[in-house]
């Protein structure tokens, strides 16, 4: 099963911050945020990814390609250009497959383009968020149905304290409660091959807007709810919080060992 990571967005509401890299590989730690989105899925045996690129696309690709540099110590003699890794990474037995889907084509479009990589059951995520979703469940859920995509629901977190009121008069106040109330799609997505029929190549073509509403209005789209967390790099904000929580030892994404 293949696992597609968008990651060819802007970033604009990150600033400055996406000016030379794209908004996957911000970092978390000393790692990006697609590295710890790929931990979570491989940590449920999924290890099969396709990456959709668009703006930088070449800043992912040299990541990958130098892989095994930035993510081991290692010597070099100059001469020879010799190597001698002194430890090796956890990612041995990751495939990484990348596809520079265009600059400004929009996600519809971007999953129709990757359709000859694809298997009949694949699953789809952006490249900005992160959960502690149990992968086995949600592909058990998917399967269960039988229907074209399964779409996991998530408690966004609440940015601003909470107040109930009736008549003007104020009934409840909690100050920044840990989740707001209703349910956003999360990303973390299955999908069976048959969505590629509803998309095209046209970058245009989205994916939420237009395709994911008929499918819903035909009945195709099921709602697998995580009651667990769930956060993304949106603002510069989200970035200090999540650094904060890795710091910390309390990334409540990190679900390997």
């Amino acid at each position: 099963m293949k696992v597609i990571i968008l990651a060819g967005g802007y970033g604009t509401r990150l600033g400055n911050i996406t000016e030379t890299i794209p908004k996957p590989m911000v970092r978390i730690g000393n790692k990006p945020i697609i590295w710890h989105i790929m931990k979570i899925y491989a940590s449920y045996g999924f290890k099969d990814f396709i990456i959709s690129l668009g703006y930088k696309a070449e800043v992912i690709k040299e990541y990958f390609y130098n892989y095994n540099i930035y993510n081991n110590d290692y010597s070099i003699n100059l001469g020879t250009k010799k190597i001698t890794r002194f430890n090796n990474h956890n990612e041995a037995d990751w495939n990484v497959t990348l596809i520079d889907t265009g600059v400004d084509t929009l996600k519809g479009a971007r999953i129709k383009r990757l359709e000859k990589y694809l298997d009949d059951v694949n699953m789809v995520t952006y490249g900005d968020g992160i959960s502690d979703i149990n992968i086995n469940k949600l592909v058990e859920f998917h399967k269960s149905h039988n229907k074209t995509i399964t779409i996991s629901g998530v408690h966004p977190p609440a940015r601003f304290g909470e107040i109930t009121e009736t008549n003007g008069k104020l009934m409840y106040f909690k100050e920044k409660p840990e989740y707001s109330g209703g349910l956003i799609n999360g990303g973390f997505m299955v999908f069976n091959k048959k969505l590629l029929d509803y998309l095209s190549v046209d970058e245009n073509c989205d994916f939420e807007i237009g395709p994911l509403e008929k499918l819903a209005n035909e009945g195709e789209v099921m709602v697998y709810k995580h009651s667990g967390k769930w956060e993304c790099v949106d603002h510069g904000r989200d970035l200090v919080q999540l650094n904060k929580l890795w710091n910390e030892n309390k990334a409540f994404w990190k679900v390997w060992k």
